[in-house]
């Protein structure tokens, strides 16, 4: 930062004064004097205006100090006997409390309002809580050690409304009038930061962001009577800054303004104000202004990366960051490392790097992050390298990056650091630059007597300066010990012109002079030296920048006015306090940080000023009062690129083109050269000035001249450059002649890409579909989600089209199966269409197709899927996919293996049956169409009979390896029938539940056996049949499952029921008459389980089971099937 006094107001009447304060929204400035003085001033920007006046005449007034919260709710008045008031912005009093005992004469509120700070006569300062419960008494690490009386000078907590610089950045300021001063992080910290000011303080302020904490006081002059009046500048972590001289006898109080761009001061009877140029963390490149900035609600700095020329900026959140470094297209941020971040091998040869240098492009984007061991004090860059330097060491970065490569391969470029990329030199050592020096970070550890102050680099050259003014100069790349000079000042920002002959130097003081590197003269010993002094000097400097294109200009910002000099000589000088950005062809531009800075996040156009340099003035005055021929005599002995373009320029709106050809080839054009040739072989005057209107960008004035000429297709063409298809479009139609078919088209489509590229689908569609573009057409469809529209797309497309499969696959992704197949069929796809069937679960069509394009893979397709299904135990969804697909066997095997699975559980019989109806019929299913397939092959050959027998032959055949197909209903009529026999039981109808039960003998393999032969031995026993119940007993006590026990309980019981009833079945039915009669085994009936013994009954059409002709009246469903009695 740079600090200069720029003002100085008189207090009316020389009253003395005490205490200042600067209003941060609305300017005012209130001071305080002797005999209760107060007065309320407005600075403006010419002169001091006083707008009132207002008189304390409490003289007997023992206020000592008061101080407002953060948020400005709260105010706390502190009186010298102790007395302490909290009061409400309204005036209303909230508590009020008296410290007996103690002198007060300070007070601080937290930034969070929860702590009060009391300053006492005595030096103590004593901690409450908002309420005004003692807490504790500070402890003062900075009075360690101190003897003699001494007082508080100054309490000042920043209360963090702008951000901080830092995380757990130090805020809390406490001075005493004997110089000693330390700055905490909060009201416990045990590590504070101390300063020794080494004056006498009066009064200590933070800065409106809490960057800089100003400490105004005296120092007694050994060689003079009177005391120097000193402001010190120093940073939260007690980095001295900057020192500020003050005139008059003593300073009594400073503060700051509300942007922190100026500060006032106190001094007699007098106020003083300084202007304050801040180091802004900043820089410039490739049309962009990098700037960086805290913010109250985020812990890191926001960086952002403004394109000037298109007004967008990029924002970018980087934590401590140091500063901002910029060259060519490329930017530094400099940073502190994350420590919870974890850094991997190769970024680094040094365990626990602490710092990180990331190169940036112009939009933020981090291309490739080095981290060294070295604390980058000053940091500075050319086109091919990064330099950063402690105070003791130097490192050296050659850094590359590829325009053209991907962001994959420029992320392994940056991982890939070949050997001599990265060097470090100590600041003692004398390299010879022949061999590459090595990433020892020891060397950075190493002190020095001289420490390193500036360093600056071009090219070619690197220049280092260190604090006693020694200049050593490096050549680069190669890095070798040139030369070393002695400087009468210490350095504290150091420029080198575009050829590095000369060396500009600002020290810390603001003065800048200038060195010339390469200049042989004698000293007064009569040796010969190389380098030399130049006379020039200038004070009060804070900026100054070299032109890129002429060594012997440059411009320097001098308190609020730009000089710009050519071989030393000033100019006439230009009111502003801008930053020199760029100084290139006699234009410099400058950016207001300062305007910026008060609104970061919408940085405006107007804070960047271009200004031209006299040379380019006088030669554009001249060119438009004395004309051509005379002009380019003054530009011929004032010769620069810049001047001879500003003559082409000039003498082509003149259409000289003799004159414009020669200024062409003095700045080296090429391009302005071809366009005069080509204008030479015009022969229309007319021509060539709408030629040169265009080439000057006024192409309104072209368009019409050459419509005037009657030329609407150069207009045309124009336009096409121009890329302005609105235009094309509108001069086409409007046109008297026929249009060209195909430029409308181009046109059409141009402006469908233009409404495209802004996602206007819409009105893309009109256009693409007037410049017949189907491939975008197809495009905007699908971005709309007009299927329709794109269905009918692919149905007015020719066989085989190119962008069939584009837009059948885009019918895939959104799951259009139907019209996706219709696209790849069309096509001549019919693989992709089957695949898209597949992948969208409808197998069905998947089968359908494969066999209608015989397609052999579909079968062990299906078999993949149904596989991967049961992988992830996904029976029914294999039995689904099988079924939909037309495979009922395959379907009904892992049916049959999920009721068998379910049978063994012995849970719910109904369920059980249930599976087993769906596995038989998936059964009768694949009858069916095995039967449909033998009759469509022998269609027309024979009866229905043949083709049936046909079909249960190669039936036989298939599933000979199972033989699930003959007994497909086993499994059902069992659980039917055993079910049905206990609901018979239950309901009172013995004889008929036993004879249901007996059915289930033959079902032994599916039901087991001890669960048959007890129903059967419970529904005998309930109809009084103890022959049968004796013989199902026999069978229970046979079986080999039981164990002795379960076989024990049954011989008991058999014993109990058989001491009571003869075991003899006395009743003898007309059912059984007819078995021993041996007419074969009569059809069940599976609605009431007796047999049927009557020719007319009824059979179920899926199931072929039959029901009694009686019964089936009462049911509107088979009894076993479930299906619909017709």
């Amino acid at each position: 930062m740079f600090i200069y006094l720029s003002k100085k107001i008189a207090i009316p009447g020389n009253v003395r004064l005490r205490c200042i304060s600067w209003n941060k929204d609305q300017g005012f400035i209130a001071c305080g004097g002797e005999d209760g003085l107060l007065k309320v001033l407005k600075l403006e920007t010419q002169t001091g205006a006083w707008y009132e006046e207002m008189i304390n005449n409490r003289n007997k007034s023992v206020v000592r100090s008061m101080s407002w919260n953060a948020d400005g709710q709260k105010i706390c008045i502190v009186y010298e006997d102790g007395a302490v008031i909290v009061g409400s912005v309204d005036g209303n009093r909230i508590w009020g409390k008296d410290l007996k005992g103690s002198q007060l004469c300070h007070v601080a509120w937290s930034s969070d309002s929860k702590i009060l700070l009391f300053g006492m006569a005595n030096g103590e300062i004593h901690i409450y809580d908002n309420q005004g419960n003692f807490i504790m008494k500070m402890k003062l690490n900075c009075l360690v050690n101190v003897t003699g009386a001494f007082s508080i000078a100054g309490i000042h907590w920043y209360p963090g409304t702008e951000g901080y610089t830092e995380q757990d950045c130090p805020c809390l300021a406490i001075c005493f009038d004997n110089g000693r001063c330390q700055i905490m992080r909060h009201e416990n910290d045990q590590n504070p930061v101390l300063i020794d000011t080494g004056m006498n303080v009066v009064s200590i302020q933070w800065n409106h962001c809490g960057s800089v904490l100003a400490v105004a006081g005296f120092q007694k002059a050994t060689t003079q009577d009177k005391d120097v009046n000193l402001v010190q500048f120093y940073t939260p972590f007690g980095e001295h800054l900057r020192t500020l001289k003050v005139p008059g006898k003593q300073m009594s109080a400073l503060s700051w303004e509300g942007g922190g761009l100026k500060i006032g001061l106190a001094v007699d009877s007098f106020i003083y104000f300084a202007n304050i140029r801040p180091d802004y963390k900043w820089g410039y490149c490739s049309n962009t202004v990098v700037y960086a900035y805290t913010r109250p609600d985020r812990p890191e700095y926001c960086v952002v990366f403004w394109d000037t020329k298109n007004n967008e900026k990029y924002v970018k959140y980087v934590k401590s960051l140091i500063s901002i470094t910029t060259c060519g297209d490329f930017c530094i941020l400099a940073t502190k490392a994350d420590e919870n971040q974890p850094q991997e091998e190769h970024e680094t040869e040094s365990i626990g790097a602490t710092y990180v240098l990331v190169l940036c492009n112009s939009i933020g984007t981090p291309l490739d992050p080095k981290y060294i061991d070295i604390g980058p004090l000053f940091v500075t860059m050319t086109k091919t390298h990064v330099i950063a330097a402690s105070k003791e060491a130097f490192y050296i970065w050659q850094y590359r990056v590829a325009k053209k490569l991907t962001a994959m391969e420029i992320n392994q470029v940056a991982r890939t650091r070949k050997e001599g990329r990265e060097r470090i030199y100590h600041i003692d050592d004398i390299p010879s630059g022949a061999a590459d020096g090595v990433l020892d970070y020891s060397k950075a550890i190493q002190g020095t007597r001289d420490p390193i102050c500036a360093i600056t680099a071009s090219d070619k050259t690197l220049i280092v300066g260190r604090e006693s003014g020694t200049i050593q100069r490096y050549s680069l790349p190669n890095v070798g010990l040139l030369q070393k000079y002695v400087l009468n000042c210490r350095a504290y920002q150091m420029s080198l012109n575009c050829n590095s002959s000369r060396l500009a130097i600002i020290d810390l003081s603001g003065v800048l002079t200038f060195f010339d590197l390469d200049t042989r003269v004698t000293d007064s010993t009569g040796q010969q030296i190389v380098g030399e002094q130049l006379k020039l000097e200038r004070k009060d400097v804070w900026d100054m920048k070299w032109a890129k294109d002429n060594p012997d200009l440059f411009a320097m910002m001098e308190k609020t006015r730009m000089y710009v000099f050519r071989n030393l000589d000033p100019e006439e000088p230009i009111q502003t306090s801008g930053y020199i950005c760029n100084f290139e062809d006699l234009e410099i531009k400058s950016v207001l940080l300062d305007e910026i800075l008060k609104n970061p996040e919408h940085p405006n156009k107007e804070y960047i000023i271009n200004f031209e340099i006299r040379s380019l003035r006088d030669s554009r005055a001249l060119i438009e009062e004395v004309g051509i021929e005379e002009s380019s005599q003054f530009i011929e002995d004032n010769p620069h690129p810049r001047l001879w373009r500003l003559l082409a320029e000039a003498a082509l709106q003149k259409l000289d083109l003799q004159t414009a050809e020669q200024a062409f080839v003095r700045c080296k054009d090429y391009q302005g050269i071809k366009f005069v040739k080509c204008l030479g072989n015009l022969q229309s005057e007319s021509m060539k000035q709408a030629e040169v209107a265009a080439y000057f960008g006024r192409f309104e004035e072209a368009e019409r001249m050459y419509l005037d000429m009657d030329r609407r297709d150069l207009a045309i063409g124009l336009r096409i450059k121009l890329g302005d298809w609105f235009r094309v479009l509108q001069l086409l139609k409007t046109g008297s002649g026929d249009a060209d078919d195909t430029l409308l088209e181009q046109a059409h489509n141009a402006i469908g890409d233009y409404f495209a590229d802004r996602q206007k689908w819409i009105n893309a569609v009109q256009y693409y579909v007037q410049g017949r573009n189907q491939e975008r057409l197809a495009e905007c469809y699908y971005m709309l989600e007009d299927y329709q529209g794109l269905e009918n797309l692919a149905n007015s497309l020719p066989e085989n089209n190119k962008l069939l499969p584009d837009i059948a696959h885009m019918f895939v992704r959104v799951g259009m199966c139907e019209q996706a197949v219709i696209a790849f069929l069309k096509c001549n796809r019919p693989k992709d269409a089957v695949d898209s069937c597949v992948h969208l679960n409808q197998w069905n069509k998947a089968v359908e197709l494969a066999k209608n394009h015989n397609m052999k893979e579909i079968g062990s397709l299906l078999a993949r899927y149904a596989s991967h299904l049961l992988e992830k135990n996904k029976i029914l969804d294999a039995i689904e996919l099988y079924r939909k697909a037309n495979y009922f066997f395959d379907a009904a095997k892992l049916m049959f293996k999920i009721a068998d699975e379910e049978a063994k559980k012995r849970t719910k019989p109904f369920r059980v049956k249930k599976l087993y109806v769906l596995s038989a019929l998936l059964v009768e299913q694949y009858h069916e169409q095995v039967k449909n397939a033998q009759r469509g092959k022998v269609k027309g050959k024979s009866s229905e009979a043949t083709s049936a027998l046909a079909g249960l032959l190669e039936e036989d055949v298939l599933s000979s390896a199972n033989r699930l197909t003959d007994n497909a209903w086993r499994g059902a009529e069992a659980y039917h029938f055993f079910i049905l026999a206990q609901r018979q039981l239950y309901e009172g109808y013995v004889d008929t539940a036993m004879k249901t039960a007996l059915h289930l003998r033959d079902y032994e393999d599916i039901i087991p056996a001890v669960e048959i032969y007890s129903l059967l031995a419970l529904c005998a026993c309930a109809n009084r049949a103890f022959g049968t119940c004796s013989k199902a007993f026999v069978k229970l006590e046979s079986l080999e499952t039981l164990s002795p026990e379960q076989r024990q309980q049954y011989e008991d019981l058999a014993l109990e029921i058989f001491t009571k009833h003869c075991p003899k079945h006395t009743k003898k039915s007309d059912l059984d008459g007819l078995l021993e009669g041996g007419e074969g085994k009569l059809p069940t009936c599976v609605a009431t389980g007796r047999s049927i013994t009557e020719y007319q009954f009824w059979m179920c059409n899926v199931c072929k089971h039959c029901v009694q002709a009686q019964e089936i009246s009462n049911y509107n469903f088979c009894p076993l099937c479930h299906s619909s009695v017709t």
